[in-house]
């Protein structure tokens, strides 16, 4: 079996470039994607509030008060407090970013630290100081709606102290072999797994040295965490269809100018009335160039990717698909966490062959990340009546 080897013996030096134009690729594919939906009033009308960008308006057109900070000088303090205080949780006492007060108590304990671990384990009696651990993961929780954030908990506390620990304690799928909370892969025998599986001439799965060296395992809190990000992706889409459906298809059976007058809220009026709107050829022809560069860069370069051609087209179909519906939830509760359905598609349709699953969820997932930070930020302009 092929051992692991290092980055540098895996990637030729022709991959630095094919790095840069995948990377150009799908950051400014996000261009024209968003384009498309955008113009639908349930992503960008006054229906939706985004949160996130409305939260940063205010901030940016507070006028200094007698007596106080401009918005520059309060910055340059917010940056250099928080960049002084970061210092303490990450380099000099890294272990106020997740205090377990039930592992102080019974340090030898498995089933304690199974309990109260925030890092490895439920979290009971765990809790943090440090910022960027309270919003790695959900984002800001300042800038999510309440009601988000109670179905967050609730869902949280159901899955993390019910169906958890009923199924790691009676060993559902061996899973006390394996941590009870743990983003790394196993082996059969509970060890991490190795990537001895992969041929490091052609990067693709070794069969024999798979089946000879074990199936992969998952925690059973990963494993949950899979089952229901799919759940979450049909939800999305019913949710969706069922509360704005009815409005998107009137949307799209109307002309644009008719969708303007009818929906359009007080600050669409206004950006109407004192900016022009950026023609749409403008997108479509960045979206023919990127389209060429992603051609160019899975058929270029000795196929380096391992994705074929015919595996652009579905990526941008499910970029383009998921943006509403995403995009709509993003906008109402600040949540957009959807990206297992670009892996488990390529992978069932071209197995053994890691490039090219990531390739896959870069043009089908991120682009479509991309479309939505931009969605964003166009409502932030649009709020602030920043010229387009």
């Amino acid at each position: 079996m092929a051992e692991p080897q290092g980055d540098n013996q895996l990637k030729p030096p022709e991959m630095q470039h094919l790095d840069i134009e995948v990377t150009v690729a799908w950051l400014w594919m996000g261009w024209p994607v968003q384009k498309i939906p955008s113009g639908l009033p349930p992503i960008c009308g006054g229906q939706q509030i985004w949160s996130k960008s409305l939260s940063s308006g205010p901030c940016m057109k507070k006028k200094k008060s007698k007596g106080g900070v401009t918005r520059l000088q309060f910055f340059v303090i917010v940056f250099i407090s928080s960049f002084a205080y970061y210092l303490v949780p990450s380099y000099l006492f890294p272990t106020i970013s997740a205090i377990s007060i039930v592992c102080l108590i019974w340090k030898n304990s498995i089933t304690a630290q199974q309990i109260g671990s925030g890092l490895s384990g439920m979290g009971l009696g765990s809790f943090g100081i440090d910022w960027s651990t309270v919003a790695s993961f959900l984002g800001s929780p300042l800038a999510t709606p309440g009601f988000a954030i109670i179905n967050i908990l609730a869902g949280f506390v159901l899955i993390m102290y019910v169906i958890l620990p009923i199924s790691y304690y009676r060993n559902a799928s061996h899973a006390k072999r394996f941590p009870i909370s743990s983003p790394h892969t196993f082996d059969s025998n509970g060890q991490k797994y190795v990537t001895r599986i992969l041929d490091p001439k052609t990067f693709s799965i070794d069969l024999a040295g798979y089946n000879a060296y074990s199936k992969l395992y998952l925690s059973v809190f990963f494993a949950f965490t899979y089952g229901i990000s799919f759940a979450t992706l049909t939800a999305a889409i019913s949710h969706v269809g069922l509360f704005h459906g009815k409005t998107i298809w009137q949307m799209w059976s109307k002309t644009r100018a008719a969708v303007g007058d009818q929906f359009g809220d007080m600050h669409t009026r206004l950006m109407k009335k004192n900016y022009k709107i950026v023609p749409q050829w403008w997108f479509f022809i960045i979206l023919t160039i990127l389209l060429g560069l992603a051609f160019l860069a899975c058929e270029g370069f000795n196929k380096q990717l391992q994705l074929p051609w015919w595996g652009i087209p579905p990526c941008c179909a499910l970029a383009l698909f998921f943006t509403l519906p995403i995009g709509i939830i993003t906008a109402t509760t600040n949540q957009a966490r959807l990206n297992v359905i670009t892996q488990l598609i390529i992978g069932y349709v071209y197995p053994g062959k890691p490039l090219e699953n990531a390739t896959f969820k870069t043009y089908g997932y991120i682009s479509m990340v991309q479309a939505l930070t931009f969605l964003s930020d166009f409502k932030l302009g649009h709020y602030m009546k920043v010229p387009p």
